[in-house]
């Protein structure tokens, strides 16, 4: 497993279940995860947090896959240290296990040492695969710790496996196919796991037109079966208004997020149904504010407390839209949990510590990527699209 994680954020020290993303604590700058599965003996890794194999130590002072004097490191560099040959120095790299432990060691051993990195340009040209999975990351300021979560279940799953992954992340308009067109066109890799889908998604169109192996974090409206793993809001939805109802709540606002996505559509449709079966009386709205975490959103808040009648129950499907909507709330002194009942879709740790006494409905993005990787997976080695369709299921988190 190789990361190359090809885009510039700001890095901070956080953790989920254990897990380390790697570049922690060294600002802004350019970000490379490097794992190589095909080394893989306890004493030629750092570990991750998970106990799995983490970013291989490189000698000091040395630059990655480079010998003293320059010189890239290569299977006869290995050859050369270890005595051995080649072909038995070849078979250890890609796993060695018809080999004796100490042959296996001795190599990776002196891979270590000399900064060894697989020529996948080599790869590529015996094989006809890159051993790539790409994952193109819609940029999205609605979900918090999305992309870290997303970028570390993806990397924990595909550990072990002879595939890396490289990050694009899409700054262009929603739905643009630049990425993808680019990742077919050049074939840098096998497969593609894309986010955050409309219902006449482009980038699923043209996939589909290609015959290219992808997979989706969330549906589509397309006719034609394609892989997906998505959250199951349907389930969230209802969860979410039984729990208004339970605590004797009559006027339930659900605040979502764009209404380009399907997870829109999928939301207010499961929204409207239940409450109707309930006899509640609700409201839609999905604020027109680009930012969530924003003076605009704590501005929002304050209409909703101005409202006559105002909800007594609020739902909403965004973290940060939440923490900012809620401040501006208590600034007209509207409270929550006296004021009105609110339930918020959580996916970190920040809004329960703001607020402990909320309502949440928690989806694990971490294990959404783990699911997104194995059903691509899937997918490149041959299994049909029908099969490869899941739903990550809500935990509720009841605060009382």
């Amino acid at each position: 497993m190789n990361f190359d994680v090809d885009f510039s954020l700001k890095c901070r020290d956080f953790r989920k279940d254990g897990a380390v993303l790697a570049g922690a604590g060294r600002g802004i700058g350019a970000v490379s995860l490097q794992s190589r599965a095909a080394l893989k003996p306890a004493d030629a890794y750092e570990k991750d947090a998970h106990g799995g194999t983490g970013t291989m130590m490189k000698p000091p002072g040395k630059p990655s896959g480079q010998r003293s004097g320059g010189k890239r490191a290569t299977l006869r560099t290995i050859s050369e240290l270890t005595g051995l040959s080649p072909s038995t120095v070849s078979l250890a790299l890609r796993g060695g296990e018809r080999l004796k432990p100490e042959t296996y060691r001795k190599v990776v051993e002196a891979a270590q040492q000399l900064g060894y990195i697989p020529d996948r340009a080599g790869v590529r040209l015996r094989t006809g695969k890159t051993n790539v999975i790409a994952l193109v990351l819609e940029r999205t300021d609605e979900t918090i710790d999305f992309a870290r979560y997303l970028i570390q279940g993806i990397g924990h799953a595909i550990q072990g496996t002879r595939y890396h992954m490289n990050v694009s992340p899409e700054f262009g308009a929603a739905g643009t196919v630049d990425s993808i067109r680019y990742i077919i066109d050049n074939r840098t890799a096998d497969g593609v796991i894309i986010t955050h889908t409309t219902a006449r998604d482009p980038r699923v169109q043209l996939l589909m037109d290609e015959g290219f192996p992808f997979v989706t974090h969330g549906r589509t409206e397309f006719y034609a079966p394609h892989p997906y793993h998505d959250f199951h809001s349907e389930e969230f939805v209802r969860l979410a208004v039984e729990r208004m109802a339970a605590k004797g709540r009559k006027r339930i606002l659900l605040v979502v997020g764009r209404e380009i996505t399907n997870n829109y559509h999928t939301i207010v449709t499961s929204f409207q149904r239940v409450s109707a079966r309930l006899g509640l009386s609700t409201q839609v709205i999905s604020p027109e504010i680009d930012r969530p975490a924003s003076a605009e959103m704590r501005e929002f808040g304050h209409e909703i407390a101005r409202m006559s009648p105002r909800p007594d129950g609020i739902i909403c499907d965004s973290e940060l839209r939440s923490i900012f909507m809620i401040a501006g709330l208590e600034d007209e002194g509207v409270m929550a949990g006296r004021d009105f009942h609110f339930i918020c879709k959580q996916t970190s740790d920040l809004l329960p510590a703001l607020y402990p006494q909320i309502d949440t409905v928690e989806e694990d993005v971490f294990t959404a990527g783990m699911e997104l990787a194995r059903l691509l997976i899937r997918r490149i080695n041959g299994e049909p699209a029908e099969t490869l369709r899941t739903l990550g299921e809500p935990k509720v988190n009841w605060r009382d």
